[in-house]
Formats: C-alpha cells, sequence, structure tokens
C-alpha cells in the first residue's frame, strides 16, 4: 500500500481535492487542470521532461523517452514526444487536462492501493456516476501536516514535492479549502516565498512553473474555481 511519501503529484492533489466522505469533486473543470499542472511538474521532476526558457516563454522537452510504471504519465510523456511542435507549459497543462477519464483513472489507482474505494450512485435517480470515498486517511492527513509545516512555520528545509504541491493548492484554490483562509491570509508573503522558488532549486524551480502555469489556464476560464470542502 502506499504512503504520502510514494504518492504522485496528481495523485496528491486529487486526495486533497475530494470530499473525503461523498467521494466527489467540486470544481471539476479546475481539478482537471489542478491535474494537468501536477502531471506536467510530476514528469519535470522526474527528469522526464526539460523547461526551455526563451524570453517569457516556457517550453517543454523531452530528455528521457524511456516507458514509464505510471499509465497516466506515460500517455502524458507520449504526448509531449510526439507533437508535432513543441508547446508552451500552459499548453501542456490544458492537454494533460483534456486525457478522457483523468480524475477517474487517477482515482482508480488510488484505489488499488487501498487509499480509495469506488462506488456508484444516482444522480437525479436517473444518472450514474462512480464517487470515491476515502477508505485510509493517513496518506492524506500525512500531506496535510506537510503542507501545514511548510506554510505556518519558519522552516527553510522544505522538500521539492511539497513545495510544488504548496504552489499547485494554492493555484487552485485548494489551499483554501483545507486551511483556515485567515491563517492562510497571514501566511501570504510565506506562501509567496514558497511559490517563487526562492525555497529551491534547479528541476524543482522549473517544476514550479509547470504549478503557474495553471494559473495562466484558470485565468481565462469564465467560472469561479470552487474546491472541494473537508
Amino acid at each position: 500500500m502506499k504512503d504520502s511519501n510514494r504518492l504522485r503529484l496528481h495523485e496528491e492533489i486529487l486526495l486533497l481535492g475530494l470530499r473525503d466522505e461523498k467521494g466527489t469533486v467540486a470544481g471539476n473543470v479546475w481539478m482537471n487542470y489542478a491535474l494537468g499542472g501536477a502531471i506536467l511538474a510530476e514528469l519535470i521532476v522526474d527528469g522526464r521532461l526539460k523547461v526551455d526558457v526563451e524570453g517569457k516563454k516556457k517550453f517543454a522537452r523531452v530528455t528521457s523517452p524511456r516507458r514509464m510504471r505510471d499509465p497516466v504519465l506515460g500517455e502524458c510523456l507520449a504526448k509531449v514526444r510526439d507533437a508535432k511542435r513543441r508547446a508552451r507549459l500552459e499548453t501542456w497543462v490544458s492537454r494533460f487536462a483534456s486525457v478522457k477519464k483523468l480524475k477517474e483513472r487517477v482515482a482508480e489507482d488510488l484505489c488499488r492501493t487501498g487509499i480509495l474505494r469506488a462506488e456508484e450512485d444516482k444522480v437525479l435517480l436517473i444518472f450514474s456516476r462512480k464517487t470515491y470515498p476515502e477508505m485510509n486517511p493517513v496518506p492524506e492527513r500525512e500531506i496535510i501536516a506537510r503542507l501545514r509545516q511548510a506554510i505556518f512555520t519558519k522552516t527553510r528545509e522544505i522538500d521539492a514535492r511539497t513545495a510544488i504541491l504548496v504552489s499547485l493548492a494554492d493555484s487552485t484554490g485548494i489551499l483554501r479549502a483545507t486551511f483556515d483562509k485567515k491563517r492562510l491570509k497571514k501566511a501570504k508573503d510565506r506562501i509567496e516565498e514558497i511559490r517563487s522558488g526562492d525555497l529551491t532549486q534547479g528541476a524543482t524551480k522549473a517544476a514550479i512553473e509547470a504549478a503557474q502555469a495553471v494559473i495562466l489556464m484558470t485565468a481565462i476560464m469564465p467560472a469561479v474555481y470552487s474546491a472541494a470542502t473537508h
């Protein structure tokens, strides 16, 4: 069974975004973009993609096309590898977000590890839908503890994945659904420091840029993101 230290970034984001008891996600469109940004960041951290910077534009380039065990990551890496033209980070966030049944596929992976369970219910007594209630709350609790430590303490030892997760969760409103809004407001400068990449180096800063690309996508959407409440 996976623990939170072994979860991929897109798995962590989905866990944070799910309503624990109902197993549903509020703000479905925004969750897809959060997942798209997390996948892009994961591929960068894993050394499969590199960010090429040209002026203000940032492009993703494949550096290691080796087959991946995670089928979602493998499919997204193949999209970059097989693209006829290179594309900017925000374009890849959008393309990854459009992967068919993305949320369900990530959730099913978490079901196989015993963290979630799959159920089916009816909407308006007519339409069937899959839900994914939490079965093992420990991994999510550990993720939240990592975020709390990073945001609300003065520690300078923030691991790469936690820094990326802070940036992703803040960009998509998930932080506001996880922690008290007044506390987050007071920690605004700290969050910005984490998001700027000042506490990280190298590949991590590039992956944080992938998280920032989510902001560019959400800014052009007409709806307002509503993250899940716990």
